[in-house]
């Protein structure tokens, strides 16, 4: 299971919310490259990126920050928040991102999202699913759709999508634990649904919101995530970079004896 830490901008500082509520917000540090760094000293590949002023404004926006974290770490970043058009995902690309999470986009212009998948691929695309009650939420999750969100997941296996992220709403920078019963949920029905529509894509399910102790990870991996994101569970000091460090170590030690 990768381990992917979650930095959020607002105004291009790193921030948190909880619940996805603005007022909520909390600066835990002025400079993103610095926490970038961070983690990547300690062994993490990877990092979601979240532009919540663009999740806001419905356009690309902290694309500054994006560039700057691509040019001076290796991190492998996937980038959202407010990508609507062609332009804002070539100005993505363009400026680092590895992938992009296109959210609010898939439910309510999914003609563009499908073309997107198309140009680029299933490798570079990655669905956001943020369910609240089971139902998605778009628009920087100000606004409640009409799509349950297991059947929404699954049409879009359908047209190719693997990467899926799946933050529950009422968990995210709660500090309460994750959603474990809606994980599993999600992927015994998509693994299901997949054995009747052999032409579905197989889903590479990544966990996001509510990630509270260390203890977590192996339930989630052992559920069957395919990734995990990690926010204010890292920023206060409930899990250590030290214990993620050590955590993909183990993770490689056992991927190389699998291979022997």
């Amino acid at each position: 299971m990768r381990i992917i830490p979650a930095i959020d901008i607002i105004d291009g500082k790193c921030v948190r919310l909880s619940k996805g509520d603005y007022s909520t917000k909390k600066i835990y540090n002025e400079n993103p490259l610095e926490i970038a760094k961070q983690f990547e000293a300690h062994g993490i590949q990877y990092l979601h990126l979240v532009d919540l002023d663009g999740a806001k404004s419905k356009h690309i926006v902290n694309h500054t920050v994006l560039e700057e974290i691509a040019s001076q770490t290796s991190l492998k970043i996937d980038f959202g928040g407010g990508l609507k058009t062609d332009e804002d995902l070539r100005i993505a690309f363009e400026c680092g991102a590895n992938q992009i999470t296109g959210g609010s986009i898939a439910v309510k212009n999914p003609d563009t999202f499908k073309s997107w998948l198309q140009v680029y691929g299933s490798e570079k695309i990655i669905l956001g699913a943020d369910a609240k009650d089971e139902r998605v939420a778009i628009s920087g999750w100000t606004e409640d759709s009409n799509e349950d969100v297991i059947p929404f997941i699954q049409k879009y296996l359908e047209e190719g999508i693997s990467y899926v992220i799946c933050t529950d709403i009422s968990k995210d920078g709660m500090l309460q634990g994750p959603s474990f019963e809606l994980y599993q949920k999600i992927i015994v029905e998509c693994q299901s649904e997949r054995s009747r529509r052999p032409n579905s894509s197989e889903i590479k399910l990544i966990a996001s919101g509510g990630i509270s102790t260390f203890e977590e990870l192996p339930k989630l991996a052992e559920i069957g995530c395919e990734g995990v994101i990690i926010g204010k569970a890292i920023y206060e000091n409930r899990i250590s970079l030290k214990q993620l460090e050590n955590y993909i170590l183990s993770d490689e030690r056992r991927a190389t004896n699998d291979e022997r």
